[in-house]
């Protein structure tokens, strides 16, 4: 009975965050509760099984709210502008340079894992270039995409929060042994970048002209410029990033201590610290929320005995000699799944089935989550009509969603194949 109420609870929740019935942050939340309260569940136990889940996503709550607070001071400050200006100035009126200068600056920028704030920053300094070279700009659209795909596997990405979370683990064991395979995936996209550039360049030819992103800034983002301390904003991000990589220091720990002195560096004024939090504290009270919201859900539906029941059920269906097979499975249909599932509805309601499925079947839970990251909502989510930051992507560069999928959706599954295969030669997933 247990499993039919985890089902009930996991359709319920799709049918209403896909239908827009209710927010996500109020779905993760009321349909567990009710559910379990049908269950026969009382108060105190429903009490008790949120409180559970709520402690076992608090690590990464805060290394979430913290990560894109320091990434956010970062952008402000203006560590990219260098590299902006440099990449702008070198490609001149090559096509080829130019595509794969935008390949090379989104990845860069998309170090801080929003796909929002990368869209906006990339799009904004390429698309007077592509407009004036007269580049297709499906390819601007399209390399932007790719380009995001494997550097969303980063540890604080929305992504990969939801999938530590669920599985209740951290980047050391999650992020770690993708890293081969994320590495493949940028090679990839340059060289997909690469055969887009010699196209453009054989149908366009070279056209020299002069262009400076430093004159696209708005007055307020200049006031928040920090051009003399780049050098040291570079070194603390790279020790950060060495530090979370080697497991030095917990993750959120590390990102509270780097997000106070990149603030104290920064903005050494109490007023301007102030700014810079009420600019960008919605964002990260949107985010952080829905992971202590998903800690409810993933508390209520794990302690409750659910999702044991669910995979249970599951294991019953697929012969044990065909278990390994299912984190390959996962990995290669994990980008077309962006089109069907949200990263709320896939990495709350799918992967926890398919987990707990995989350990009574004596296969490492943990590879669903790494399995899954290497397309679901990663590589996938600048295609998908289920993200906001997709319609922003083409609505800057002046394309339709209808073309936009059609022209990237092969290369961009190419990027999850080529990473499952290194996956596999690397160990992060087994068949």
């Amino acid at each position: 009975m247990l499993a039919i109420y985890g089902v009930a609870t996991i359709i319920i929740f799709l049918v209403l965050i896909i239908t827009k019935r209710l927010s996500v942050i109020t779905a993760l939340v009321l349909v567990p509760v009710i559910i379990a309260l049908i269950a026969g569940f009382g108060y105190k136990e429903i009490g008790t099984m949120a409180l559970a889940g709520i402690k076992q996503v608090a690590p990464t709550g805060i290394l979430l709210m913290f990560a894109v607070l320091f990434f956010s001071v970062m952008l402000d400050a203006g560590l990219f502008d260098p590299v902006i200006a440099l990449i702008v100035r070198s490609v001149k009126g090559d096509p080829l340079k130019v595509i794969v200068g935008t390949a090379i600056l989104t990845m860069l920028v998309h170090l801080d894992g929003d796909g929002t704030a990368t869209f906006m920053i990339v799009l904004s300094a390429f698309f007077p270039i592509y407009k004036k070279l007269g580049i297709n700009r499906l390819i601007l659209a399209g390399i932007v995409a790719l380009s995001v795909g494997p550097m969303h596997l980063v540890p604080w990405s929305g992504t990969s929060v939801r999938a530590m979370s669920t599985l209740n683990t951290d980047a050391v064991h999650m992020f770690n042994p993708n890293i081969p395979a994320m590495l493949g995936g940028i090679v990839w996209v340059l060289f997909v970048a690469y055969i887009f550039g010699k196209r453009e360049r054989k149908r366009i030819g070279i056209v020299q002209f002069d262009y400076e992103h430093n004159e696209n800034l708005t007055q307020a983002q200049r006031t928040l410029r920090r051009p003399k301390l780049i050098l040291i904003n570079a070194i603390l991000t790279i020790l950060l990033i060495t530090a979370l990589l080697k497991g030095i220091v917990p993750a959120p720990v590390l990102f509270i201590i780097a997000s106070v002195i990149a603030l104290i560096i920064n903005y050494s004024k109490l007023p301007d610290q102030q700014k810079i939090m009420k600019a960008h504290g919605a964002n990260i009270f949107m985010v952080s929320s829905l992971i202590f919201a998903a800690g409810i859900y993933s508390g209520i539906l794990t302690e409750s005995k659910m999702i044991e029941a669910m995979a249970s059920g599951l294991v019953n269906l697929i012969p044990k000699q065909h278990a390994s097979t299912i984190p390959v499975l996962t990995a290669i249909i994990s980008m077309p799944a962006s089109i069907l599932f949200t990263p709320d509805a896939y990495y709350f309601g799918v992967v926890p089935v398919l987990s707990h499925t995989c350990a009574q079947l004596g296969v490492d839970p943990l590879e669903i989550g790494r399995a899954s990251l290497l397309g679901q909502m990663t590589v996938g989510f600048p295609l998908s009509p289920l993200t906001a930051s997709t319609f922003l992507l083409i609505g800057l560069a002046e394309v339709e969603l209808g073309e936009h999928q059609k022209f990237i959706f092969k290369w961009a599954w190419g990027t999850t194949i080529v990473m499952t295969i290194i996956a596999l030669l690397t160990g992060s997933i087994h068949i």
